[in-house]
């Protein structure tokens, strides 16, 4: 409190408790000092508290990070989310930093949802503005999910991914997946192993976890399996299922076909009995003979193999 105090006396008004857009301390009410010293460090600790501070801003002013850590969720669950922004006004404030190649702009690091919402309703989205570096973006970004919603496995997957293409560190990345380095590698290889527009395609999926969507990975090996996918997800209604059931189809689109089963045949004899069965497919052909009808002729049969095979391979001749 005491330091409060101090910073009061030396800009002579309060930071704001609220929301501002010029976000808090006047630059002209800063004293005409030297920047070294005292002086110097209060000042910037009131530079700090500044870039910290809550502000009310356009969320056309808001720009994406260059990775998102959430694929698109269900439209359904998107306007019930933004009709209780509009009715109860916005509870939580995200976080952006100065965007670093724009001037007057800004970069979110996570409340992508809650600036999607206060643009649905038309209204200024409280935002706290601090500046970070790439990684620390990214690390916030982890710990935010942390005490959130959890990210589907496919989500963190990609987004791991995507990082790691964006020239992100693995120890950075690690940091803000809360997970160690094994865990790191099974999630790039997870979405490396399927197209990134396939993964879109189908959104975070949440009841899919990681042996599934590795299966449905080594099922896009087989031939024709991506066509069969593309055909699905170009279909008009295929956007308009859950991202569950969406995965659920694309998964049984390339499901392994079964063989059909081939039905045995008889075989009738000139008295009209009927005293074999036989089928073949791909690789076999059986007979199945019936001691009822011919209770010896399995064992004629047998006997007059050898007669049989060389009158067979002498009509092959």
């Amino acid at each position: 409190m005491a330091r409060k105090h101090h910073l009061s006396d030396l800009v002579g008004a309060k930071l704001p408790d609220g929301n501002s857009h010029d976000g808090a301390v006047q630059e002209a009410a800063l004293p005409a000092f030297s920047s070294r010293g005292a002086i110097g460090a209060v000042s910037r600790s009131i530079s700090a508290l500044k870039s910290q501070a809550l502000m009310d801003l356009d969320p056309d002013l808001i720009d994406e990070p260059k990775v998102v850590d959430r694929l698109e969720e269900d439209p359904a669950d998107f306007e019930e989310f933004a009709r209780q922004i509009k009715e109860q006004g916005q509870q939580v404030p995200i976080l952006v930093r100065p965007h670093p190649d724009i001037e007057g702009r800004y970069q979110i690091a996570y409340g992508r949802r809650r600036r999607r919402a206060c643009k649905a309703a038309g209204i200024l989205v409280k935002a706290a503005v601090k500046p970070l570096t790439d990684d620390e973006l990214v690390r916030a970004q982890g710990q935010e999910n942390t005490g959130r919603r959890d990210l589907s496995f496919i989500e963190r997957a990609l987004y791991a991914a995507e990082l790691e293409a964006n020239g992100y560190g693995r120890e950075t990345i690690m940091a803000a997946l809360g997970i160690d380095k094994t865990g790191l590698s099974k999630l790039i290889s997870a979405a490396q192993s399927v197209p990134a527009d396939i993964i879109r395609s189908i959104g975070p999926s949440p009841k899919a976890g990681r042996d599934r969507w590795l299966k449905f990975a080594d099922r896009l090996a087989s031939k024709g399996a991506l066509e069969s996918i593309f055909v699905e997800v170009g279909k008009s209604d295929f956007k308009t299922l859950p991202s569950d059931d969406r995965f659920v189809l694309l998964f049984n689109v390339v499901a392994p076909q079964k063989a059909a089963k081939s039905r045995a045949s008889i075989w009738k004899a000139e008295d009209g009995s009927r005293p074999l069965r036989y089928k073949e497919d791909a690789k076999t052909f059986t007979l199945v003979l019936d001691k009822k009808t011919a209770p010896d002729f399995g064992a004629f049969l047998l006997k007059s193999m050898p007669d049989i095979y060389a009158e067979f391979k002498r009509s092959k001749e």
